[in-house]
């Protein structure tokens, strides 16, 4: 009833928001013929209709129990429609502040003085800052739409890293990293295969995944088993979990009111043993020891452990230190890039290389040489590629899957590749 209620509210405003924007879409065909100006207005109101029944209907329509490929397609399109007339709407409302301001001018000066409209490349400043914001609003609506075909669009990030520490016989080591698979987002097996041939391509010694395999439910990996079962190296595949593997955000519906649930327990049991039947070894707060003629390096996994509140803390780095204070070199795994300068950094400054994943760049940004920007950055001080602070290196991987948003603008779904030197 109250979800019902709320979407009332949700239509009112996206109605009022449509009629607000068709000011702008009417502004911008008003000279045009007008078979030209009937499909701008027939297409504007169709998607608008369409759009706001969608929202009045979700309620009722049990579009939880949806696919989630299609649940995340028809919310996504619904977002990027909002986003794109909100963008378009800040544009018309800087116009209807500025005629406000000739408004009070022309009302109030005893001089009566006449405020020309003004002419910008042949239109009025109306006319300018309505297609100026159409122009806005539709070229982010087009590449939010564009960034779908780069979900599967997997990119091989390749560095070098040299360490004092570290053994002559790891020299020349190759570590591939792979980050938030969230299996339950897939929908395209050969895609998803053709990422699994790159990992395997890249003929790496080991390879660590750094958490976040499903979005909420371990049933989500059903029919990936035989797919990520695929990736092997011959020190091993090791992997640690991230925020989205313990369940925390599904509506289980036995949760008690002290919030404990049997099955969401019995998940997170079942998602440990998927792990190992990949042939992964999941670490749990935990080291293991890598030997090379006779030379060790220590490798230690963490459970997520995250500096911000909204996420879980259940990571336990001292005792995946336990044992290996005497090892020289060490490469810790650690789903959430907040733990780096929490605690890893002030704490234990001996680990020489921490791999995390978690902020998925945001799956928006741009990247090119000599600028580097998405939104991320404002939440994350760390949230893709190389971080250094002294003889300690921290990498970000940006994400093999995709949540939420089915796509990738700019920030593509990453293979991290690391030789040590």
């Amino acid at each position: 009833m109250r979800s019902g209620f709320n979407s009332i509210f949700l239509v009112i405003f996206l109605l009022l928001l449509d009629i607000h924007v068709f000011q702008a879409v009417r502004t911008m065909v008003y000279m045009s013929a007008p078979r030209v100006r009937n499909i701008s207005y027939i297409l504007y109101w169709s998607v608008s209709i369409l759009c706001l029944v969608t929202v009045a209907l979700l309620p009722y329509l049990k579009w939880e129990t949806w696919p989630s490929h299609i649940r995340s397609y028809v919310i996504t399109i619904i977002m990027c429609l909002v986003i794109a007339k909100l963008l378009v709407a800040v544009f018309l409302l800087i116009d209807d502040l500025r005629r406000g301001v000739v408004w009070l001018i022309r009302k109030f000066s005893s001089e009566k003085p006449v405020v020309a409209e003004g002419v910008v490349n042949g239109l009025t400043r109306s006319q300018f800052l309505n297609r100026l914001g159409l122009i806005a609003g539709g070229g982010l609506l087009g590449t939010l739409m564009y960034g779908f075909s780069n979900k599967y669009n997997y990119r091989v990030h390749k560095l070098k890293l040299a360490f004092k520490n570290l053994p002559a016989s790891f020299k020349g080591m190759r570590i591939v990293q792979i980050s938030d698979i969230h299996s339950g987002s897939f929908a395209n097996r050969e895609a998803v295969l053709k990422g699994i041939q790159l990992i395997n391509s890249q003929k790496a010694d080991l390879v660590l995944f750094t958490g976040d395999l499903v979005n909420d439910r371990a049933d989500e990996m059903k029919h990936w088993m035989d797919v990520f079962s695929q990736i092997k190296a011959p020190m091993g595949v090791y992997s640690t979990l991230g925020n989205h593997d313990y369940g925390d955000y599904y509506p289980w519906p036995d949760k008690t009111p002290n919030g404990y649930s049997a099955m969401q327990h019995a998940n997170l049991e079942r998602l440990k043993s998927i792990h190992g039947e990949l042939g992964w070894k999941l670490m749990m707060n935990e080291n293991v020891i890598l030997e090379r003629n006779g030379e060790r390096i220590a490798l230690l996994g963490v459970e997520n452990w995250s500096a911000l509140k909204r996420f879980p803390r259940y990571g336990d780095l001292k005792r995946a230190y336990e044992g290996v204070s005497h090892i020289p070199f060490k490469i810790l795994m650690s789903h959430d890039p907040t733990h780096w300068d929490a605690q890893i950094r002030p704490e234990f400054p001996d680990i020489a290389l921490t791999l995390a994943g978690h902020t998925h760049g945001m799956q928006f940004g741009v990247e090119i040489p000599g600028l580097k920007w998405s939104p991320a950055q404002y939440f994350y001080k760390e949230w893709a590629g190389l971080y250094k602070s002294g003889d300690q290196h921290l990498y970000v991987n940006r994400g093999f899957g995709f949540l939420g948003y089915p796509g990738r603008v700019g920030v593509l779904p990453e293979i991290t590749v690391i030789e040590l030197a």
